[in-house]
């Protein structure tokens, strides 16, 4: 995945799991598949209000839906997710290694002054 693609990928997932409505759609399609109306059900808010969040899921790659005759089924799809933990470890990694350069450093000034 080129570095842009990449970045508009991170984007749109973080961006979705930002939300405590999107993110609990989807730890309810981490269980199984379900309808759009079997996932609205548990919300104080219209089905309208939900498909909204739904797409947002979509968009972000976290959702896939199919229809079978008039029910449209969402299941979770965890990939983006991964690209969200492989960055995240990456900067860990980087800040790590900063870190214990800047530590080595330190040290050696500090060594040098006594």
């Amino acid at each position: 995945m080129k570095a842009n693609s990449l970045s508009r990928s991170l984007d749109s997932t973080l961006h979705a799991i930002a939300d405590p409505t999107r993110r609990a759609i989807l730890r309810r399609l981490a269980r199984s598949e379900a309808r759009v109306t079997d996932l609205a059900a548990p919300f104080r808010i219209s089905l309208n209000s939900v498909s909204k969040h739904i797409r947002t899921l979509e968009r972000a790659k976290l959702v896939e839906r199919r229809k079978v005759g008039r029910e449209h089924i969402l299941r979770f799809r965890p990939e983006p997710l991964h690209r969200v933990q492989e960055w995240i470890m990456k900067q860990q990694e980087f800040w790590r290694a900063s870190l214990e350069a800047l530590d080595g450093l330190l040290n050696q000034a500090n060594d040098m002054e006594e």
